[in-house]
């Protein structure tokens, strides 16, 4: 409920704060005191559309600020969460209403857009007035208040979950029925590619690894002639070593020579062995470098083949592999289609009659509750002189625009006069007459489809004696279910409050300016106030009793 108001600066308001609690207040004072400027501030601050034309003249910003004390159960704590906003024992809507124009919305003191700030006042908050098209006169609204009226949320719930499963099967099978379409379009061609693709058999990777090896063994190829001119060189018909070896013997013989003579034979055996571990290291180059011929020529035919399916299937080569798979699944569409086909019909079909069975059970359940909704609402409008009207709640159950909500659109309808044809509550009810099948609505639902505070603003216009008793008893009856605050000009409604509120306008800055007083009123000014609703102007001594009376005959 509202714990708290507090307003800064907003045109005839330059200061207040106001304490609420559970039940029934009253807002009363003269015409022109501020009581619209009071609720036009606490729209502000649950989210309603700004103006410039709020902020007090002279100052640059106005402020609202509305606490709350929500519970640890109420649904708001679940949109605070969502918007990553800290759920506490008190929750704080701030409104800061800027001269130029602009605002700045705050919840529990964290910046969050307008819309967030809508969002959690139309959770906390129903304000409802004479020409108020925004509550209960919505037929958007309707069924989800029939549902809370009969406590159906439940069934509602599990039905918008069955809604959701038909619509996923639904749409596998048509995402099936599509995919195998488009396969048998194509199948002889993917089958011709399957083939191909098959016998190709490439490989993830299978391009680099085969160009690394056949720029290698082109590389070797052309280094191997060059190892074979230099072994002919070392070992071949030229080469000097048969001569030294020759030299060598010759020399060996001449041994007697001298000594001089030894180190030329070491010089030429020397280049002998050089000679030697040339060749070997020659021949072993050659080994190491040898291939085939033929490998080289099987890689470059490979390397061909795997380009040109690439250029075949506009892809690249490394991708032919993945794309194999891809056409060999195409292909298992085809040839398991019928059966896949089958199970998911099978499944779409049941996730169908699931659903529309249920959402026939929930409209059975909807048209008794909203008979007996009818029936309650019926109750309660002889006491406000609706005696002659009739409320209907009119449900339609239409299959072919079916969705989560189920099959039914529903919409509260009113008949004002016998013979007259029923019809919306906006189209058919006067200003009047709308306030009072409103109330009698909220009476016979707030405590399973309302917000926890309840805003009526002038209900009981142009209305008064019974009706308007009428009316502040089944406000009192509100007030004990859920808080109720009420805009009144009506002693009978007032003093049915468990808290009465007077809003006057007095002078200022001796007189230079006008502001918005507002006080919480006890027994004694409680009467002076009714008393002054009754008569006027000038309080009378009649009025005085006629006052204590309605507080007598309303328990206060």
């Amino acid at each position: 409920m509202l714990a708290r108001l507090s307003i800064r600066d907003i045109v005839l308001i330059d200061r207040l704060d106001l304490d609420f609690g559970p039940g029934l207040a009253v807002l009363t004072g003269e015409t022109g005191a501020g009581k619209s400027i009071l609720l036009d501030a606490f729209a502000l601050a649950l989210g309603a559309r700004g103006d410039a034309g709020l902020v007090r003249s002279g100052a640059e910003q106005g402020q609202v600020t509305a606490v709350f004390e929500p519970g640890a159960t109420h649904p708001v704590n679940e949109l605070l969460r969502d918007n990553d906003i800290a759920v506490e024992d008190q929750l704080l809507l701030r409104r800061v209403q800027l001269a130029d124009g602009r605002t700045r919305a705050f919840v529990n003191d964290q910046p969050v857009s307008v819309k967030v700030l809508q969002s959690l006042g139309e959770r906390l908050v129903e304000i409802h007035g004479q020409h108020d098209a925004r509550a209960l006169v919505d037929p958007a609204s309707h069924r989800d208040l029939l549902d809370a009226y009969a406590g159906l949320e439940g069934d509602a719930a599990a039905v918008a979950r069955l809604w959701t499963a038909r619509r996923e099967a639904a749409e596998a099978l048509a995402t099936q029925r599509a995919a195998v379409a488009r396969a048998q379009r194509e199948a002889d061609w993917l089958r011709h590619a399957v083939e191909e693709l098959r016998r190709l058999a490439p490989e993830p990777g299978e391009e680099t690894t085969l160009a690394e090896r056949r720029a290698q063994m082109m590389q070797a190829e052309k280094a191997a002639d060059d190892l074979r001119d230099a072994l002919a060189v070392v070992a071949g018909p030229q080469s000097p070593g048969p001569a030294l070896a020759a030299a060598v013997r010759r020399l060996e013989r001449r041994g007697t020579a001298g000594g001089y003579v030894a180190p030329a034979i070491a010089a030429i055996d020397a280049a002998l062995t050089a000679l030697d571990e040339a060749r070997a290291h020659l021949e072993a180059a050659l080994a190491a470098g040898a291939f085939d011929a033929n490998m080289l020529e099987r890689i470059e035919e490979r390397l061909f083949a795997l380009r040109a399916a690439g250029r075949k299937y506009n892809v690249a080569v490394d991708a032919l592999a993945a794309l194999a798979e891809r056409y060999e699944a195409d292909l298992a569409l085809i040839d398991a289609g019928a059966e896949t086909l089958a199970a998911l019909e099978r499944t779409a079909a049941a996730a169908a009659a699931a659903f529309d069975r249920a959402a026939a059970a929930l409209s059975d359940k909807r048209k008794r509750a909203g008979e007996a909704l009818d029936k309650a609402v019926a109750g309660e409008l002889k006491p406000l002189k609706l005696e002659r009207a009739r409320f209907t709640t009119a449900i339609v159950a239409e299959p072919e625009r079916a969705g989560p909500h189920g099959l039914d659109h529903v919409e509260f309808q009113v008949q004002t006069n016998p013979g007259t044809a029923p019809g919306p509550l906006m189209k058919i009810a006067s200003g009047g007459e709308l306030s009072r099948f409103l109330l009698a609505l909220k009476v016979v639902i707030a405590d399973r489809g309302s917000a926890p505070t309840l805003v009526f603003d002038e209900i009981d216009t142009a209305v008064g004696g019974a009706v308007a008793d009428a009316i502040g008893v089944r406000l009192a009856r509100l007030g004990r279910k859920v808080q109720v605050m009420a805009v009144t000009h009506a002693p009978q409604v007032a003093a049915r409050a468990d808290r009465h509120v007077l809003i006057s306008k007095g002078a200022l800055d001796r007189g230079k300016r006008v502001a918005t007083r507002v006080a919480v009123l006890d027994d004694g000014t409680r009467r002076e106030e009714i008393a002054r609703m009754l008569s006027g102007a000038e309080i009378t001594m009649e009025a005085r009793a006629a006052a204590e009376r309605l507080l007598k005959a309303a328990g206060g």
